[in-house]
Parts: structure tokens; sequence; C-alpha cells
């Protein structure tokens, strides 16, 4: 048994300090990404109500620390680019969520829909689509219905029952629920998009959606874990 004085306890300690300095490093500079991203947007898009904006801005320290602390434990099966603040994969040349199959959404929303679940959502805009993640806050079985938090009701086939008003407004964006593989779920998290030529520039997540995916249970979409930092 190795004495508290002796130089391989030195050895010892010196190398766990290293190793949580790095993980301190990580953080910071995850932190620095978060941090410049989420106050770009706000600048740009955020709320012209100042009391509302304020409240944003007085939360934003906690926020960024929870997703800087989930992104550095690596939980996430993808390359992460700490510089950026995201995940990074192959991108396929066409979307996934291109070969969603109604039939199979049906069947597969049918046994599986439940309020938590965290699922994706193709979004398309003229020519350019992606996919998003959403959760799932409410299931009608009785009518093969369930809403997700931001783009509203779909049917378990994956059709917009009814959009929220922020996007029934737009005739010009479709949206499909499609059911959850892992090359959909990879293309959500790295922000993949296309257009009618093929791949284009990745979309930025939002903090939400980074979350979403702490919830992710690779191995079956079907189930969620709990994040340690939710």
């Amino acid at each position: 048994m190795t004495h508290p004085s002796d130089p391989a306890s030195h050895q010892s300690d010196f190398f766990s300090t290293v190793e949580s300095d790095t993980a301190q490093r990580t953080i910071a500079e995850l932190c620095n990404a978060l941090y410049e991203r989420e106050l770009l947007t706000l600048a740009q898009q955020g709320p012209n109500q100042l009391n509302l904006l304020r409240r944003k801005i007085a939360g934003l320290s906690h926020h960024v620390n929870r997703t800087a602390r989930f992104l550095a434990t690596g939980s996430v099966p993808l390359e992460l680019d700490e510089h950026n603040a995201s995940w990074q994969a192959r991108q396929a040349a066409k979307s996934p969520a291109r070969t969603g199959d109604e039939e199979k959404n049906l069947s597969w929303f049918s046994e599986h829909a439940k309020v938590g679940l965290v699922v994706p959502v193709r979004v398309q805009e003229f020519d350019n689509e992606h996919i998003e993640l959403d959760s799932i806050d409410r299931v009608q079985h009785e009518n093969q219905t369930l809403h997700v938090n931001k783009f509203g009701w779909f049917d378990f086939a994956g059709i917009p029952v009814e959009s929220p008003a922020r996007f029934s407004t737009n005739a010009n964006i479709k949206l499909t629920l499609v059911k959850p593989s892992k090359a959909i779920m990879t293309a959500a998290c790295c922000g993949h998009s296309w257009n009618h030529k093929g791949r284009i520039s990745p979309r930025t997540l939002t903090l939400r959606e980074i979350m979403l995916a702490s919830t992710l249970n690779w191995r079956t979409f079907s189930e969620t874990q709990k994040s340690a930092h939710r």
C-alpha cells in the first residue's frame, strides 16, 4: 500500500490535477463559444420587450454552463468540435428524412409515443431542409395524434394536424414528424442541411436542442435517459 507521502502518490495526484485542468479548459472553451453564439442570437433575434430580454440575459450563465458541461461529458457518440461547441459527423448527400414512410411512422409512434420522448421533425422551407429535435408533451392515442413543444400537432403518420401560429402563416414551410433512426438523429445533432444541389453549411443548434440531445438513448430511440445536467 502506498503511503500518502510516497513519490508515487504525489505522481498520481499530479496526473489527476492535470486531467481536471484539461476538463476545465474544455468547459471554458465551450462556454466561450456558446456565449458568443447566444449573445449574437439575442442581438439579432432577441425579444423586443426589455423585461423579457433582461430575463433571458440573466439566465444565460446558468444555461450556457449547463450545456457546456453536458457537451464536455462526451455522452453523445459524435465527434465534438470544442471551438464551435458543435458535433461533427459525415454528412449524407441527401437528407435521411427523405426516406420517411407514413406507414412506418404510424406503426412506430403508435407503439412508442410518450410524453418526454425526443423526436425528429423534418423542416422544409423552399428548397432548403434540415432536421430538428423536439419533445413530445402530449399524446392522444384515441385519435392517434401527438403534440411536440415547438412544432405543434401531428398525427402518428407524421402529418401536421395543426401547426403553431408562427408556422401556420408561412405557406413555404413544410413540417413532417419522422421515425427516429441513428442517421436521422445524427443529422439533427450535427445541424446537417441540404438544398436542391445537395449539402449546404450546417445550421447551429440552439441550447434547447443540445439539451434535448442529452436525453437521447442511442441504443433505442424509443426510450430516454436522464441527463445529469438537466
